[in-house]
């Protein structure tokens, strides 16, 4: 596991995978004394203090797993018993018994496997489950009460963390188990772990002294808390807008899900006669409320209103981030520096599979080389669109026209709309297919085990995995609708236990492993089920596949079981791969039945679906290169408190990577969750890098010929056995040539992108 994998679990992040998606490893110290300050509390640790309101502070030193449930460590979360008030007590109290705990191996440790590794993986196995518990909350539950709680504890698991990463008697140990001679006794996947361990300690500051140590580790505290605090803020800034529209004309274009959604927002908001058809209809910053808007909505002056505030989230007032983004790339900078790298580009790649920034470099040029002419070819022809309909906005197309234009010239184009589709993919038909497809490929079955679990809301569904004998393999939480008030926007899985192998009472067996997938797709609505747009479909078979790398693991090491130890920049695969299945015929037309006839998807939408595939895919692609490129700018070149700041990095990049720049008002970086609130930090171009890896392993089963059942039958069980079953066990790249035969080329991607003749 990656440094920034922990540090995104302290901050509770986690959009579309790999932030959240990670375990860490952490130990914690006790509270050597407490000072009393009016009506707030301080806690000495190892004299640094940390300040709370008394009211955080209910000391429940003695409390038992039956008093709060967050101090179980092990199973299934209780979650309709947890509330926020617990938080603080818990963890108090199972931080001072891992800090003993933690002594007590430091003292006795050896350099062997079953001295060294595996009383420090039970050492951390309470505190991973706990935290995690408490980190999705905040994802999916969130309130003022569980914030505060959060951000009492949360500087003192940074600390702990610290500790046990600066551990000098559990280094020493793990580069003398590497020289040792039981090294040659241990398998790849433990040698992994005890390499990937001794990396991590040296990039988390084993090898700092004094000052040098206490300013590190000071760093780490107070960007985990800036990382929640950006989170927060895109959260509250996101839920603070919204705009209601109580004429007809108002919401002229509007699609009936959107205007039924809308009517319901606005009972939500206490405008409790509101009615799709007579309003008044409530339009938020929320995504099945803000997409359908400006791609659907002919108020232009309405399209620009929403847009304008979409853009300028989180970039004022109380909620501003630009403060927070500037101390962020300053502290971040400052650690790479005390690590010995020149800048945190450098620190970040250390734990990737890119060798150097160069190499990230030449592929993101490889991939603009190919979409900005796309780009620029499809703007113009969506101009040539607009004319012809005597748009009076056709010769200056604006931010807020792109949406609108592009899909009347899809319709036009393809003679299908979105809208039109949605009947056919309700949620439970749309699971159908997905569960569908992986007994196909991977041979397992998927089916409701309800009950067996509490959940944090009535809409979450919980399932079992079970392989061809019927015997369960792993289980998984699934938390599909969008709620704006206390959910995080995006989509991720996210871990709630890791396969390994325990031992009770003499008796050793195998912990399955159990996931979150966690999407925010249209809700029901008016008495009809969650009806997906097909981008919710792709959206929600991306976060099974990385479900999939998590559960279907067969490594029984925790360290390098699923997605632990995997290289962030080859962490997207199994998500980018599934969503290739979704123009996948048996697939797709197993899936898209209609809600109330049961009728299947007709012919020619799935052949209007298949051909609009890469409808402004140029454009698509430049977007990610955008981000990609400004990320890896922001944390290699540019220097904080120099003459440029990150917005100037921004415009500046925008140049060559986008061709309608952006308005002077828009404030992206504000919103950019990924690289400031989650775990991507120089790393965003992992989503390309990995595609690479997930086009070429879908082009196996093109290969092999997509109508050939026995082929792909067994190209499948090769992919279970490789991709989804070796995790971290080995290097990425051993563990795509075990699969495809060889090293992975952009040809595939570029193809499936149509931007090469395929």
């Amino acid at each position: 596991m990656t440094r920034d994998r922990y540090i995104s679990k302290y901050i509770g992040l986690a959009h579309d995978v790999p932030e959240t998606r990670f375990t860490p490893k952490i130990v914690c110290k006790t509270f050597i004394e407490t000072k009393k300050r009016g009506n707030r509390v301080s806690l000495n640790i190892d004299k640094n203090y940390y300040t709370f309101p008394k009211k955080q502070r209910i000391m429940s030193v003695n409390a038992t797993i039956s008093d709060n449930p967050l101090l179980k460590g092990y199973g299934l979360p209780t979650f309709t018993d947890i509330i926020p008030a617990q938080v603080v007590p818990a963890f108090n109290q199972l931080l001072a018994s891992l800090d003993e705990e933690l002594a007590t191996l430091e003292a006795n440790v050896k350099p062997t496997w079953s001295s060294l590794v595996e009383p420090r993986d039970r050492l951390t196995e309470r505190l991973n489950w706990s935290w995690g518990v408490v980190n999705h909350l905040m994802g999916v539950k969130n309130s003022p009460e569980l914030r505060e709680a959060y951000e009492a504890v949360q500087p003192i698991v940074v600390q702990f963390f610290n500790k046990l990463g600066q551990s000098q008697p559990i280094y020493n140990a793990f580069k003398a188990l590497r020289v040792s001679e039981a090294w040659s006794t241990l398998d790849s996947a433990q040698q992994r772990i005890v390499e990937a361990a001794i990396r991590d300690a040296e990039l988390s500051g084993v090898g700092l002294l004094g000052e040098a140590r206490e300013r590190f580790n000071a760093i780490q505290t107070e960007m985990a808390e800036l990382a929640t605090k950006f989170s927060n803020h895109i959260l509250d800034a996101t839920k603070a807008f919204s705009l209601t529209l109580t004429n007809k004309d108002e919401i002229d274009g509007l699609p009936p899900s959107l205007i039924s959604l809308a009517a319901q927002a606005a009972r939500a908001g206490g405008e409790e006669n509101s009615t799709p058809e007579n309003g008044p209809w409530r339009i938020t910053l929320d995504s099945p409320s803000y997409g359908p808007f400006v791609q659907h909505s002919t108020r232009r002056d309405l399209r620009s209103q929403l847009y304008k505030a979409f853009i300028t989230r989180a970039s004022s007032g109380e909620l501003d981030n630009n403060p927070l983004i500037d101390r962020i790339l300053e502290l971040r900078q400052e650690l790479a520096e005390l690590l010995d790298f020149k800048n945190y580009a450098e620190l970040s790649l250390a734990t990737k599979m890119a060798e150097n920034v160069q190499a990230v470099e030449s592929l993101l040029e490889e991939l603009r080389h190919a979409s900005y002419d796309a780009a620029v070819r499809e703007l113009e022809e969506l101009k040539a669109f607009a004319t012809s309909k005597k748009a009076p906005e056709a010769n200056n197309l604006q931010q807020w026209d792109i949406s609108f234009w592009a899909e009347r010239q899809q319709e036009e184009k393809f003679a299908f709309t979105v809208e039109e589709l949605r009947p056919y993919f309700p949620l439970p038909q749309v699971l159908d297919g997905l569960f569908g497809l992986v007994k196909r490929l991977f041979g397992v079955s998927v089916t409701p085990a309800d009950g067996q679990s509490p959940v944090w809301h009535e809409d979450v569904r919980y399932f079992q995995i079970a392989d061809e004998t019927g015997h369960p393999i792993a289980y998984f939480y699934l938390d599909p609708y969008s709620r704006p008030a206390e959910k995080r926007g995006g989509a991720w899985m996210d871990v709630c236990i890791n396969r390994g192998k325990v031992t009770t009472n003499g008796v050793t067996s195998t912990r399955l492993p159990v996931a979150y997938l966690v999407c925010n797709q249209t809700p029901p609505i008016d008495g009809k089920p969650s009806l997906m747009t097909f981008y919710e479909v792709e959206t929600l078979f991306h976060e099974f596949g990385h479900g999939l790398q998590h559960m279907l693991t067969k490594v029984d090491y925790t360290e390098a079981a699923g997605i632990n130890n995997v290289e962030w920049d080859a962490v997207e695969l199994p998500s980018q791969f599934m969503e290739n299945w979704c123009y996948d015929r048996p697939t797709l037309m197993g899936m898209a039945k209609h809600y109330e006839t049961g009728e299947p998807l007709p012919e020619h939408y799935y052949q209007k679906l298949r051909a609009a595939k890469n409808y402004m895919s140029g454009s698509a692609m430049l977007r990610q290169i955008h981000f990609s490129l400004l990320d890896l700018e922001l944390h290699y070149r540019y220097v904080p408190g120099g003459s440029e700041t990150p917005k100037d990095v921004r415009d500046r990049i925008a140049k060559m990577t986008t061709v309608l720049p952006p308005l002077p008002e828009d404030n992206f970086l504000c919103v950019f969750f990924h690289i400031f609130g989650g775990g991507y930090a120089a790393g965003y171009y992992s989503y390309k890098w990995a595609e690479v890896l997930s086009a070429d392993a879908f082009a196996a089963f093109e290969e092999a010929g997509l109508e050939d059942e026995e082929a792909i039958k067994s190209i499948g069980r090769m992919y279970r056995d490789t991709v989804l079953a070796l995790g971290g066990s080995k290097h990425p790249r051993e563990v795509f040539k075990s699969f495809r035969g060889r090293e992975p080329i952009t040809t595939p991607l570029l193809k499936h992108n149509g931007l090469v003749a395929a």
